[in-house]
């Protein structure tokens, strides 16, 4: 799987071990930043990664920041993007299951880094559960496409 990640400087410890992560069990990783712990603004990083999940350049995207919440709220402005904050396994398996997230959030302030690594192994082994989900889903794009036609 192709996915894309990113990070400001309070994600950037959990990030380049999430990298790690992944592309051990053989994903195709794009890491559009940061590439320090020095301070820096998250919609640079996370705009550009949700952007490449949103276009289909990416299956799904994972974004670290401080609370998770920054890189949420960018992800959730980019067409085609269900970005979830999980801060434990249900909430991510959650998000996939009724929502399809495609962008997991993940909040480096309050995870250590191995309950993040299940996080994160939750939410991609879970697949979309489809059914009554799916409509409320199909609802949620729609809003998102009525909300760019009235732009």
């Amino acid at each position: 799987m192709k996915i894309s990640l990113a990070s400001d400087h309070a994600g950037y410890e959990l990030k380049e071990t999430v990298k790690r992560h992944l592309t051990g069990k053989g994903h195709e990783v794009v890491d559009f930043g940061t590439g320090s712990p020095e301070s820096t603004d998250y919609p640079d990083f996370g705009g550009p990664a949700a952007r490449a999940v949103g276009a289909g350049d990416a299956e799904r995207g994972v974004l670290v920041c401080g609370s998770g919440q920054g890189m949420c709220m960018v992800a959730n402005k980019v067409h085609g993007v269900r970005a979830a904050v999980a801060w434990d396994c249900e909430i991510a398996r959650l998000s996939r299951q009724h929502n399809d997230a495609n962008v997991l959030c993940l909040p480096a302030r309050f995870l250590e880094i191995p309950r993040a690594l299940l996080i994160v192994d939750a939410w991609f082994a879970t697949d979309f559960e489809g059914g009554r989900h799916g409509r409320r889903v199909d609802k949620i794009m729609l809003t998102e496409e009525t909300q760019q036609e009235e732009e």
